[in-house]
């Protein structure tokens, strides 16, 4: 029992060990894309992205402060969010990349506002910008989701620092789905 007369000892946990740990957490991986002012197409992978509010319906992705995209999401009016299948994979690789211009090679369409999105993932959301808040070493970027689409398909998902399908009980690889957090 906790003597509440003590002060608690704050210790941070490890950076390497709190990844360890957050590993542990099954998430799916999207791409998270935006035009810059010159109209040119970024996009990166992302695993850090969550549904926030129904009413109104918003979405949030957490983008690492030090990476080069970040600056063409906080000067975006829309961003999009292009939800990965299990046959995504190469995609989430090279997004998931260091190389600059992701988008070569990749085909994608303009969707309503105007954000680049991808043709087969499993689902795609166009975002009004509503507010970048610092959070740590990443940014939270909050979008309300002005339009959505899905169709059927088996997501694919980060576990364990691996990619995984749903129902399957062996790794693919070790290779990060989150390397592309820059």
């Amino acid at each position: 029992m906790q003597d509440r007369g003590s002060p608690l000892v704050h210790t941070p946990v490890e950076g390497h060990h709190f990844r360890q740990v957050c590993s542990r957490f099954a998430c799916g991986i999207t791409i998270a894309t935006v035009l810059d002012a010159n109209g040119n197409s970024h996009g990166m992978t992302a695993s850090s992205f969550t549904s926030v509010s129904l009413v109104p319906p918003m979405v949030l992705i957490c983008v690492d402060s030090r990476s080069k995209i970040l600056e063409h999401f906080r000067q975006s009016a829309h961003f999009g969010i292009n939800i990965l299948s299990q046959n995504d994979r190469s995609l989430s690789e090279k997004f998931a990349g260091r190389m600059y211009d992701r988008f070569e090679g990749v085909e994608w369409f303009a969707g309503k506002s105007g954000v680049p999105l991808l043709p087969g993932v499993l689902a795609t959301i166009e975002c009004a910008r509503v507010n970048v808040v610092p959070a740590g070493d990443h940014e939270i970027l909050l979008g309300e989701v002005l339009h959505a689409h899905c169709q059927d398909g088996e997501p694919l998902i980060h576990y364990g620092s691996q990619y995984r399908f749903l129902g399957q009980t062996s790794t693919l690889d070790s290779r990060s789905a989150t390397a592309g957090n820059e």
